[in-house]
């Protein structure tokens, strides 16, 4: 008997082995990727993420790999099993993006991302998706955006009112140290709390309210704890990983059970009031119109989402819409503090709507606040300036997808291979089912042979007079791939862009910024996040010296 399992074992020992080798060995170069072209690894276990994924590095990254290798361009995932494309082809990325049935998100990512706000327009793939899309799409409107705007102006000056309480002097030569960051985090996260549901954090004034310290804290967890080894066993042995619950994973799920309990609750509350037909002036949120959508007679049963699902996609709203609004003013005011010239002249232009102290917001009807908002749209240079800056430091650094067949994908550049040939007629890769592509959005924002050799300057003025290749460049929002392109670009764009502008005239008429003594630089977690130097433990900040503005005296 025991000669028989030790045969068996041996049997057993033998194929693992033997798959072993073929994985690691031979797999790899019968993949059609293997032929491209790509970096060199030290040793066969190394691979190219560190460098690609880093934003203090990876501008310089791609930058060379377009010089050496082309614009498909073979990486090294995690292992010598997995050969990904990371594509620098506009034509090649537009395809991938358009076609999100045939690339959808790794089911890794999915994983990850489920079990932290549920399967939401973030992580659902095919009908799921489409289901869902389909009911949030009229929520999205441009009319229902307009409407909240009297929300985003009443918290941008609650934020404005807020810094001057913390001015110890309001005059122009006092200065005070403030992490733009934070604050602006708790703003956003007020505004997306009032348009979502309706619920007012009071985030900027008082940081203990109940859904709001859970929502905060099951995010911070999430991206700054857990580690590699926790996070393996979260993605591939969940069951596993559930046994041996650790702090971060006990956190998260008490996390849930509030938001589940206290968001679950408003999701009831307001559709048992839009079944009984309840007139109310405060029904603009996302979530009743998600819910009216959602009961809309024409929509076919079998296209509605359940309650579970609107409360998977109002917690998707409130990971993807405050974090990245937040980042993208906290970089915005940042860089024009390292360039006073350009917030001296964007400052000026925002006084042609309304000199401070002019209007009194408190006051203004939600027509008025409208009005306004047309005309800070209007604005040619804060425009740009929001362009430049959402061009040069995207909140979402990269992105990747897995084909899920094999498929074509069509090229504009010539493709390099590994023996050195360059192969100027075919114009597409065949990339096998299984494989991973990596969407750089970066990397296509700072392309120096589309946007020039100045791409890594931050410029304005140059989107009055841009190179035509611009203009061949996917993207949802100017030619830039910031918010994504395609079938799963992202549905809230026009709303962060009313938050973007809105906060910039309420600070920027209001008060001046400077650099701090600090150095800050750019960390890919989960979104790009400004870190001071020395101080990572810290977590994400930005110290920036705000000082009250002060009109100078006519001559």
């Amino acid at each position: 008997m025991s000669s028989h399992l030790t045969l068996a074992a041996l049997s057993l020992c033998c194929c693992l082995v033997i798959h072993a080798v073929y994985v690691l060995f031979i797999a790899p170069y019968r993949n059609p990727l293997s032929r491209l072209a790509g970096p060199p690894l030290r040793w066969i276990f190394t691979n190219h993420l560190p460098a690609v994924l880093n934003p203090a590095v990876s501008p310089r990254v791609h930058d060379v790999f377009v010089q050496h290798y082309g614009r498909s361009v073979r990486i090294r995932g995690i292992g010598p099993w997995d050969e990904r494309l990371l594509t620098l082809d506009p034509l090649s990325l537009h395809y991938v993006l358009k076609h999100s049935t045939v690339f959808e998100k790794p089911w890794q990512s999915r994983r990850l991302i489920t079990s932290l706000i549920g399967c939401g327009m973030l992580s659902a793939e095919g009908q799921v998706h489409r289901r869902q899309r389909r009911v949030a799409t009229p929520a999205f409107s441009v009319q229902n955006m307009r409407e909240l705007v009297p929300v985003v102006f009443r918290k941008a000056n609650e934020l404005r009112a807020k810094w001057l309480t913390l001015m110890p002097d309001q005059t122009a030569s006092a200065q005070v140290q403030l992490d733009i960051c934070r604050w602006i985090s708790r703003a956003t996260f007020d505004v997306i709390g009032l348009a979502g549901f309706d619920y007012d954090f009071n985030a900027i004034e008082d940081e203990s309210n109940e859904l709001f310290c859970a929502y905060k804290e099951m995010f911070e967890v999430s991206i700054s704890q857990g580690g590699f080894t926790r996070t393996m066993f979260n993605i591939y042995l969940p069951a596993i990983s559930s046994l041996f619950r650790d702090r971060t994973m006990r956190t998260v799920q008490r996390c849930q059970e509030t938001i589940r309990r206290v968001a679950g609750r408003l999701i009831q509350e307001k559709k048992r009031k839009i079944l009984d037909g309840e007139k109310s002036g405060a029904s603009r949120d996302l979530l009743s119109l998600l819910i009216k959508s959602n009961l809309a007679t024409d929509l076919p049963a079998d296209c509605r989402i359940s309650d579970e699902d609107m409360l998977h996609n109002i917690n998707t709203f409130m990971f993807a819409g405050s974090d990245t609004s937040s980042l993208s003013v906290t970089w915005i005011l940042l860089l024009l503090a390292q360039h006073p010239s350009i917030q001296d002249r964007l400052r000026s232009e925002l006084f042609s709507v309304a000199q401070p102290g002019t209007l009194s917001f408190e006051t203004l009807t939600e027509e008025e606040m409208q009005s306004i908002y047309e005309s800070l749209s209007a604005l040619p240079y804060l425009h740009n300036v929001i362009r430049e800056g959402l061009r040069l430091i995207p909140p979402v650094h990269s992105s990747i997808r897995v084909a899920t067949q094999d498929t074509e994908i069509p090229t504009s550049y010539p493709i390099h291979y590994r023996n050195g040939k360059v192969d100027t007629e075919t114009r597409c890769l065949h990339i096998p089912k299984g494989t991973l592509v990596h969407i750089a959005i970066e990397a296509f924002n700072l392309d120096k042979g589309i946007w020039g050799e100045d791409a890594w300057e931050f410029r304005p003025d140059r989107w009055d007079s841009l190179p035509e290749v611009v203009q061949q460049q996917p993207g949802l929002f100017s030619n830039l791939m910031t918010f994504s392109a395609g079938p799963r670009s992202c549905i809230g764009m026009r709303f962060s862009l009313i938050e973007i502008k809105s906060f910039l005239y309420f600070l920027l008429t209001h008060f001046v910024f400077h650099e701090a003594d600090v150095k800050i630089v750019k960390a890919n977690v989960v979104l790009t996040r400004p870190y001071v130097v020395k101080q990572f433990q810290e977590g994400s900040q930005c110290p920036v010296l705000v000082s009250c503005y002060r009109q100078p005296p006519s001559s």
